[in-house]
């Protein structure tokens, strides 16, 4: 029987690539060179599921994927959250002192500016933080470090100079699970996670009106992002995760009112929510 394939943006050893060894170890990662080329594997069938990064506690939300998600036409059936834990790493032999300048992605440097300031190198931005370990790789140049993952470190033979060099220990990307076909968790299983996409009828405080039955219903919002559609400053689609599932009273209530304030709805995905979810809810109560 042939290994499910799970398609992630980026090289060997992203952060992508760490998502899917912890969340499905005996799948087999597919790495793709962009967003869309990722999404494209999975509509098209050369990749069962996808593993994408939608937000960080840190960089905030992914912005591609917001736009991107909606037109794919693809479903969410499930989350994770990955602590990003960054390394120093450079060619073997590398001493800190030796290096001159530092390369990984915007994120991953801006998520480092402590260390990158303490040495005094020089950050350049690169497209992701496995390419720029293969490409420093590949180089062999001693002046030169990148900003990447232990596992990145591994497979491109790099040895780690600093570990967990993150200015934030809090430092978490969530991502969510990509699939061709809608798979709804089961009612009652547990916590769970109801995204959607909608967008609000052209009426004044139509998007007061469509939010309000979720107060009156006591649905908790965990998410609400706007973007435009297609350019148009006056068109104005919005992206949500709430608490619970659809057939819920409360939800259902909730959505109904929301349906009818607004031009269009769509469920993206009812799935679990991920353990990450309780144990940041009882940080916050603390």
């Amino acid at each position: 029987m042939s290994k499910m394939k799970i398609a992630f943006q980026g090289e060997p050893g992203a952060n992508s690539h760490i998502a899917i060894v912890e969340a499905y170890p005996d799948a087999e990662p597919l790495p793709c060179a962009t967003f869309e080329d990722a999404l494209s594997a999975i509509s098209s069938g050369e990749a069962d599921l996808g593993m994408i990064p939608i937000e960080n506690s840190v960089a905030g939300r992914v912005a591609d994927i917001h736009h991107l998600l909606p037109a794919s036409g693809l479903f969410i059936i499930g989350e994770w959250f990955l602590p990003v834990r960054h390394q120093l790493m450079a060619v073997k032999g590398t001493k800190l002192e030796d290096i001159k300048s530092v390369e990984s992605h915007v994120h991953a440097l801006g998520q480092c500016r402590r260390i990158i300031r303490k040495l005094g190198i020089k950050p350049i931005v690169h497209a992701d933080t496995a390419g720029s370990a293969r490409d420093i790789s590949e180089r062999n140049d001693k002046g030169v470090a990148a900003i990447a993952s232990r596992l990145a470190a591994k497979i491109y033979g790099l040895d780690i100079l600093a570990e967990d060099i993150e200015d934030e220990a809090h430092n978490t990307t969530r991502f969510v699970v990509l699939a061709r076909e809608p798979k709804w968790a089961a009612q009652g299983s547990g916590p769970l996670v109801t995204t959607f996409v909608f967008r609000v009828r052209n009426l004044p405080a139509a998007l007061y009106k469509a939010l309000g039955g979720f107060a009156t219903n006591g649905v908790n919002m965990t998410k609400l992002e706007s973007y435009m559609v297609d350019g148009n400053f006056f068109a104005t689609q919005f992206y949500a995760d709430v608490d619970g599932h659809p057939d819920d009273k409360g939800l259902a209530f909730a959505i109904e009112e929301l349906k009818f304030f607004s031009r269009e709805f769509r469920i993206v995905g009812v799935y679990p929510g991920h353990p990450f979810r309780a144990t940041f809810s009882e940080t916050q109560q603390d």
